[in-house]
Formats: structure tokens, sequence, C-alpha cells
């Protein structure tokens, strides 16, 4: 089975690419300069690039769109993770964060797929703290930044695997592809 994944984003490109090859389903990147809307929830920026997509594209694919929330931020960056990272940086949320001893925050995936007919949603959640500096090398985003409850290393510090097992998007991915499955 080939599915077609919208994005430009490389590194989530690399993550499905892996969950997904190990089902046996082949994924194509494409990249189209889908419009994002400025909303309140993930969810209506997925219903809204699935909209615009699907008659860009005929037949199946899904996008995905992600947020990194902080609770001592009031869920900030949250819809605005993009570009919150294009403008703050990683090093001006850890500005954001000094002095503050809540560091709990987490991830959110939201996955639209366009089965040619109807969108299913899929959603993952992985909850943790965000660090007070910037730790490992590896991943992207947010990822130096976060270290997942029940873990000591960072996402940017684990490998792929580990990390996809446990991800927000591994888990929506997860779900997306039972659903494929089914």
């Amino acid at each position: 089975m080939k599915v077609i994944f919208v994005t430009g984003n490389e590194g989530k490109f690399r993550e499905a690419e892996s969950e997904l090859a190990e089902a046996g389903i082949e994924l194509e990147q494409r990249k189209l300069p889908v419009p994002e809307i400025q909303a309140d929830t993930l969810e209506e920026v997925v219903h809204h690039s699935v909209e615009w997509t699907r008659r860009q594209i005929d037949g199946p694919f899904f996008l995905e769109d992600a947020g990194f929330f902080v609770d001592a931020l009031k869920g900030f960056p949250g819809v605005y993770s993009a570009y919150a990272h294009k403008t703050v940086g990683l090093k001006g949320m850890v500005k954001l964060m000094e002095g503050k001893e809540d560091r709990a925050a987490g991830f959110q995936a939201v996955i639209g797929y366009w089965d040619g007919s109807q969108l299913h949603i899929f959603k993952g959640q992985c909850r943790g703290r965000m660090t007070d500096s910037l730790i490992g090398e590896g991943g992207f985003g947010y990822d130096p930044l976060f270290i997942p409850d029940g873990h000591e290393k960072t996402f940017a510090q684990m490998d792929p695997e580990e990390k996809n097992t446990i991800s927000h998007r591994g888990m929506a991915l997860h779900k997306m592809l039972e659903h494929l499955k089914g």
C-alpha cells in the first residue's frame, strides 16, 4: 500500500516513514504550499488544511499538525509552535521559562487522513517536562527541550525508534495505521 504524506518537514516525514514502513506501507512525500490558518486548536488547522489539500490531490493522503504546549506559559506556543520556533527560537523558549518552577509540558499531534471521500482524525499526546537548557543533538524542533514522563533523556537524545514508540506523532501514526489495517 502507498500513502501520500503532505509535508515539507523532512523530520516529520522520516519519523512517519520509519513507523509505517514496518507495516509495509510505502510513504510518498508531497510538498505543497498548504495554507495554514491561525486557529485555537490543532484540529481546526488540520480540518482546514485537508479541505484545501483534497482539491489538489486525487485520492488518499494525510497531513499532520503538531504543537508544543507548556503549562506555565498557558499552553504557549501550542498551535503557534512553528512560528515561535522561527521567531523566538529554542533559546528564547528557555528564556521565557527562566525562574518558573512548573516545567510541565507536552506535545500534541493531529493527523488528518483523507481516504478519498471522508476525513479521519487521529490524535496523539506525550506529556513530560521542559528542560532548562538545550540537551541533545538529534531530532528536530523542540526535541532538545523535552523529556517525556518516565524517561531521563530528551527526545533529541533518543534514537528515532525509541522516540517513535512514545512520541505524540508516533501515537497518532499508530492510530492511523490501525485504521488502515482495519
